[in-house]
C-alpha cells in the first residue's frame, strides 16, 4: 500500500470521524437550546488553523535553510581540502608535486566549468568528476616517500584527499531537492486551507479588509516559494555558488 493511498486513508477518516460526532452531537441539542448562549467558534477555529500552519510552514524553512547552508559548508570543506592537498604536495619532488597540482587544477576547474551546471539541472554529479578525483588519490597515495620529511607530509595528503572525497559525496546528496513530495502536499494543501478559511469570516469590500486579505494570501504564496527556492541548494535562485572554489584557485 503506498504511502498517498494510507495518508488520503488517515485523513477521510478523521474527517469522518469529527463530522461524525459533530452531527450526532446536533442531534442530541434540545429544540429549546439557544445558541446564543455557545461562543461563536469560527474565529478561534480559523486562529487555530494559522497557528498550526504557521509553525509547519516555520519548520519547512527551518529545514531548507539547513540544508542550504549545509551545502555551502560542503563546498568550502570541497575547495578548501583541495587547496591544502595543492599546498601540501610542496614537500614532494617537483615531478610528483607539479603532477598533484595539474590533476587538482583539472578537477577544480573541471567542477565549477562543467560539473556544476549538470549537477544544477540534474540534481546529481558527473562520472568525468569522479574519475579526475581518482585520478589526484591515484597521484597522492601511489607515491612512495623517500625521506621522513616527504613521510610526515604524506599521511595528512592523504588525510586531505579523503576530506574531498566525502565533502563530494555530501555535495552529491545535497544536490536534489530536500523535501519530499508528502511535505510538499501537505505545504500546498494547509495553504489553500489557511486562505480559504479567511472566507468563512463576515469579510465586506471595506478597502481595508480586502488589502488585509490580498498582505495574508501574498505572505503565504511568497513563504510557500521561499521554501520552494531554497529546497534545491544547488539550482534555483538563491543558491550556493561555488565561489569557495574561485576563491583558492583564481586561476581557474
Amino acid at each position: 500500500m503506498s504511502q498517498w493511498l494510507v495518508l488520503g486513508i488517515a485523513m477521510a477518516a478523521v474527517c469522518g470521524v469529527v463530522l461524525l460526532i459533530t452531527v450526532l452531537k446536533e442531534r442530541r441539542i434540545s429544540e429549546d437550546h439557544d445558541p446564543t448562549e455557545t461562543p461563536d467558534v469560527i474565529e478561534y477555529l480559523t486562529m487555530m488553523v494559522g497557528v498550526v500552519y504557521a509553525i509547519v510552514l516555520g519548520l519547512a524553512i527551518a529545514g531548507v535553510w539547513e540544508a542550504r547552508s549545509a551545502a555551502e559548508d560542503t563546498v568550502r570543506t570541497e575547495a578548501q581540502a583541495l587547496h591544502e592537498v595543492s599546498a601540501r604536495a610542496r614537500a614532494y619532488p617537483a615531478p610528483v608535486r607539479d603532477r598533484i597540482r595539474s590533476d587538482v587544477t583539472a578537477y577544480a576547474s573541471y567542477v565549477v566549468h562543467k560539473e556544476w551546471p549538470v549537477m544544477a539541472e540534474r540534481g546529481q554529479l558527473t562520472a568525468h568528476g569522479t574519475e579526475l578525483l581518482a585520478k589526484v588519490r591515484s597521484d597522492v597515495t601511489d607515491y612512495h616517500p623517500a625521506n621522513d620529511f616527504e613521510g610526515q607530509s604524506y599521511q595528512p595528503l592523504v588525510d586531505q584527499v579523503g576530506a574531498v572525497d566525502a565533502a563530494r559525496s555530501a555535495r552529491a546528496d545535497a544536490a536534489d531537492s530536500t523535501l519530499p513530495g508528502v511535505v510538499w502536499f501537505g505545504l500546498i494543501t494547509g495553504g489553500a486551507i489557511s486562505i480559504g478559511v479567511v472566507f468563512t469570516l463576515q469579510i465586506r469590500r471595506s478597502a481595508r479588509e480586502l488589502l488585509m486579505a490580498g498582505l495574508f494570501s501574498a505572505l503565504i504564496a511568497f513563504l510557500l516559494f521561499l521554501v520552494w527556492d531554497f529546497d534545491a541548494p544547488f539550482s534555483r535562485g538563491i543558491s550556493a555558488s561555488a565561489d569557495p572554489f574561485l576563491d583558492l584557485f583564481p586561476h581557474l
